[in-house]
């Protein structure tokens, strides 16, 4: 029952900025981790930002450091990822996505999370 709606995406040209969101229901939304991930065409899903339950810990792939925020918004249920820098190779679609249960402080990988969105295609021309 928990579900995980993306919005945001789009096509920019290098060098701008999107803000993604991620509104979640269904669950305990301030007792979640949650996470970004990406997939590019021929490619496997891999870890792009992910955020602690308690929001005091952010952590980003080495790919995005410095030009993507993880950010979340319990008032609203919603979790943010705001994109700078923007680069071709950041073309993918991003879901969002939570752990398999509340309170998880494990790593951030696929296999960890349960519950996905439908994702939301970014677009990066060069």
């Amino acid at each position: 029952q928990v579900q995980l709606i993306e919005s945001g995406g789009g096509l920019v040209q290098a060098g701008g900025s999107l803000r993604l969101s991620c509104v979640a229901s269904g669950l305990t939304f301030s007792s979640y981790a949650l996470a970004w991930f990406r997939q590019a065409p021929g490619k496997e899903r891999e870890f792009v930002a992910g955020i602690s339950w308690t929001g005091s810990s952010t952590y980003n792939a080495d790919s995005v450091k410095g030009r993507f925020t993880i950010s979340r918004d319990n008032a609203k249920n919603t979790v943010y990822l705001q994109m700078n820098s923007l680069k071709p190779e950041d073309t993918a679609v991003y879901y969002c996505a939570v752990p398999w249960r509340s309170g998880y402080t494990g790593t951030y990988y696929a296999k960890n999370f349960s519950s996905w969105g439908q994702g939301t295609q970014v677009t990066v021309s060069s």
